[in-house]
């Protein structure tokens, strides 16, 4: 079971921060990723069908005998982190908390802003994780369109600050000290988001935080893995291209994503997908330099 790989799942791109950040800290464990990039983005869907999807990729991981399941996205985690804990007998970590604990530790005046997707927060996930911080003054912004723009590969240029001042201006006009980037997608940001909110307004990703867990249950659970052969890392995606994926994860991370394999779930078939991209070819994305 320590030989195992760490199962990491993601509704596209943005786990991959989280799965860099657990091979910095533990570059002995295997990993296997999954992003469900055909259902790819979740903010604006329906919580029942983001637990659906969620829950069909969770499945095909335990499938595959991982040894531990990291929900690397924070809307998943708001929908399904409960079912998750109950239905599988491999530990399971989410993105939440970890960012959560960071920023209480993080703040000087008790003022703290979460932006995330429309479903993260809807779902009221974070007012439910700082309950018990009660000195914390919470304030919440929805950021929808960043999830879209680093699925195309854009991170920078006048559009993506633009919209970035649109959504940050409320919260720092709310005189916070402290902003959770809410979704795993968004550190891809950072630059924008940090330049936008000024240097005095600590950003707190979740990547690191939830690494830090990874490696707590592990050493506490005896599951690390022993060392000998060289760990592995094996990516898969439920889309219907797997060289747009891969050429996405060059543009954001470099080369050490090598290869990615097209994978079925319960709810992804991808002759249909196949069919669905003939009979409606995507519109090329215009980036922003």
């Amino acid at each position: 079971m320590t030989d195992a790989p760490i199962g990491i799942f993601d509704s596209g791109v943005g786990g991959l921060t989280v799965a860099r950040a657990i091979k910095d800290q533990l570059p002995n464990e295997s990993i296997l990723y999954i992003g469900d990039t055909a259902h790819s983005p979740y903010g604006p869907k329906k919580i029942a069908d983001v637990r659906g999807y969620a829950l069909d990729v969770l499945d095909d991981l335990v499938a595959q005998d991982v040894k531990m399941l990291v929900i690397a996205c924070n809307t998943a985690s708001a929908a399904m982190l409960r079912d998750a804990r109950e239905r599988y007998s491999v530990p399971v970590i989410e993105v939440i908390q970890p960012a959560v604990r960071r920023a209480v530790g993080t703040t000087r005046n008790n003022r703290v802003g979460v932006i995330g997707t429309a479903g993260t927060v809807n779902s009221r996930a974070y007012d439910d994780a700082f309950a018990a911080a009660t000195q914390i003054q919470l304030f919440s912004q929805a950021c929808p369109r960043f999830v879209e723009f680093v699925e195309a590969g854009v991170t920078t240029g006048d559009e993506v600050l633009a919209v970035a001042e649109m959504y940050l201006a409320p919260l720092k006009a709310s005189g916070i000290d402290t902003l959770v980037l809410g979704c795993t997608h968004y550190p891809f940001l950072k630059g924008a988001i940090s330049y936008v909110m000024g240097e005095d307004v600590a950003l707190v990703s979740s990547d690191t935080e939830t690494a830090n867990d990874v490696y707590r249950v592990l050493v506490g659970q005896n599951l690390l893995r022993a060392r000998g052969n060289p760990p592995s890392y094996r990516y898969e995606a439920t889309g219907d291209s797997a060289e747009d994926f891969l050429a996405l994860a060059h543009r954001l991370i470099g080369p050490e994503v090598s290869q990615v394999d097209l994978i079925e779930t319960g709810s992804v078939n991808l002759h249909d997908l196949a069919a669905a991209r003939t009979l409606s070819p995507s519109t090329p994305v215009k980036e922003n330099q």
